[in-house]
């Protein structure tokens, strides 16, 4: 099963994805960015520079764009693709409703004439390759099949479905009926993603849903980056060997941030941004005591505290 890092904006940015690839054995198949997007007419300078860095691995990476409406497509597509990508992602599954609420993300579904719009030239764009990652609706989980059509007319390499609706952001259940309702009526190869924590549950969709492509993970990797190399060499790490990878992959970032940004304040806010997703690997204590440090010499000293 091909694992794919869904992309979290202010965590999985191109240092973060070439160290969690080299201290995890390369066993991710594709990094996704965060989303890039329009600002006042032109494409975001630091989504840009994230592509373009010399720390990502281009034949890993896909970028992934947000729009509105086909302007935005033609202002993106086209930036991306002179970096030397020619996979792009397209995503319209985003839940936040300050993009939803402009039509991008998942408010695209319902923005039916400007889905069509820019589906239909996907269609004409032959030096690139598209993929789409969607949720089931805004507002109901049927809302997909207003695309449903034009989804199965458009050539992506793949649809990524997250099996809620948007209203729910990453609460309440996931719909798995639905999901598997979408899996037989979407005529593309399809890839899972939603709520994936333990290394136990890949075999279980994989099972349930064996027509599927592959499984995307997100907060899940964050909080256990080390479950798809677990998963692809079929091995469970103990806690120990976890968290010495973990701290392997913390110092990496840190000397890299350390070179790369500008004083120990915001040296500090984003190195303690690294464990947000680990307070079940490290324990309340731990977690604590690394998240309440208010000096560099403080965040050092929580840190030698954890093997």
């Amino acid at each position: 099963m091909n694992i794919y890092f869904a992309p979290l904006q202010g965590y999985t940015d191109a240092a973060y994805r070439r160290f969690h690839d080299e201290v995890y054995d390369g066993c991710i198949d594709a990094y996704y960015t965060p989303f890039m997007r329009v600002e006042k007419g032109k494409v975001r300078v630091k989504d840009l520079r994230d592509i373009n860095y010399q720390y990502n691995i281009q034949e890993k990476v896909i970028p992934q764009i947000i729009v509105k409406n086909i302007d935005e497509f033609r202002i993106l597509v086209p930036s991306i693709v002179n970096e030397g990508y020619r996979e792009i992602d397209l995503n319209v599954g985003c839940p936040f409703p300050l993009q939803v609420n402009k039509g991008r993300g998942a408010g695209l579904i319902l923005n039916r004439d400007s889905a069509f719009e820019i589906f239909k030239e996907i269609s004409t764009l032959k030096d690139v390759v598209f993929s789409l990652k969607m949720r089931l609706g805004v507002t109901e989980n049927n809302q997909w099949k207003l695309l449903r059509e034009v989804i199965n007319d458009t050539p992506f390499k793949h649809v990524t479905l997250h099996p809620r609706c948007a209203k729910q952001q990453y609460k309440g259940c996931l719909d798995i009926d639905s999901f598997s309702i979408f899996c037989e009526e979407i005529n593309h190869d399809i890839i899972y993603n939603g709520d994936v924590t333990e290394i136990e549950q890949i075999d279980l969709i994989a099972h349930k849903f064996p027509q599927i492509h592959g499984i995307m993970i997100g907060r899940g990797l964050m909080a256990r980056p080390s479950m798809a190399c677990e998963y692809k060499h079929k091995i469970r790490l103990t806690h120990k060997q976890q968290l010495e990878k973990f701290i392997q992959l913390h110092n990496k970032l840190f000397q890299f941030y350390s070179s790369n940004l500008n004083g120990e304040t915001h040296l500090l806010i984003k190195m303690k941004s690294f464990w947000d997703y680990s307070e079940s690997l490290l324990g309340h204590k731990h977690y604590k005591s690394i998240k309440k440090a208010t000096s560099m010499s403080k965040y050092i000293n929580a840190i030698s505290e954890l093997m």
